[in-house]
């Protein structure tokens, strides 16, 4: 993921040294919160979004190991600890509690930027989700896409289970055509032409709900050699 804006939270009871680090981080581009301790980071992360959490493991009460275990349970937020003791064990305590890096105390703020850069790195950037149509127009018939409901003015259009079906596979692609047996597929049916035709009879339905002219349909078309494809205005 991109560093820029990169929201961070600073948990660390030494109030010094965490104006210094939000200081240092903000300096660098990012976006910092401190916390005093964990009930204070349990707080802003209740009603706060993170990109990664700087988290001293010596604090009094609930330990930073403790609070990365807890918090790596529910979140996938990355974590690095800092801790005034460097030995093996202790860091390899830490990534045990789910800490993605370790860096031990006194450490140059650089190099802590330099972690922090990495670690945001190797997060995957999430993908967008395909942006399609809310509302599709069918002449004076609406269809609302999230909600499988259609309508004429305020009268909603009763739809079959399986009428219901073909709308959302339509439009989940409109003005693209939908082979029958595609169709025999996604409706659960059995292979075959009887089955195919058994789907001409429930798209001879469906058009009644909204075309016109079912017998000369303007929406949901017949296309020759492939299937059907939804057309809406």
């Amino acid at each position: 993921m991109s560093t820029d804006l990169a929201h961070l939270l600073v948990v660390d009871d030494d109030a010094r040294l965490r104006g210094l680090l939000q200081k240092f981080l903000a300096r660098h581009g990012y976006l910092v919160t401190g916390a005093r301790d964990a009930g204070h980071a349990r707080r802003l992360l209740s009603g706060l979004d993170f990109d990664l959490i700087v988290m001293d493991v010596m604090m009094p009460g609930e330990d930073g190991i403790s609070l990365c275990r807890s918090l790596r349970a529910t979140l996938p937020v990355p974590i690095l600890l800092l801790t005034a003791r460097g030995e093996t064990e202790d860091r390899i305590m830490g990534l045990e509690a789910g800490a993605d890096d370790y860096l031990a105390k006194p450490f140059d703020p650089k190099e802590l930027l330099l972690r922090i850069n990495a670690v945001l790195r190797r997060q995957p950037v999430p993908e967008p989700e395909p942006e399609g149509p809310t509302m599709l127009e069918l002449g004076p018939v609406r269809y609302d896409v999230a909600r499988g409901e259609m309508w004429e003015g305020e009268d909603r259009i009763r739809l079959t289970a399986t009428e219901s079906q073909l709308m959302r596979i339509f439009a989940a692609q409109p003005r693209e055509p939908v082979t029958r047996a595609h169709l025999v597929e996604e409706l659960g049916r059995g292979g075959g032409q009887s089955q195919e035709r058994a789907v001409d009879v429930q798209i001879t339905r469906l058009r009644r709900k909204f075309e016109t002219d079912p017998r000369q349909p303007r929406y949901l078309q017949t296309v020759r050699g492939e299937g059907y494809m939804l057309t809406p205005d």
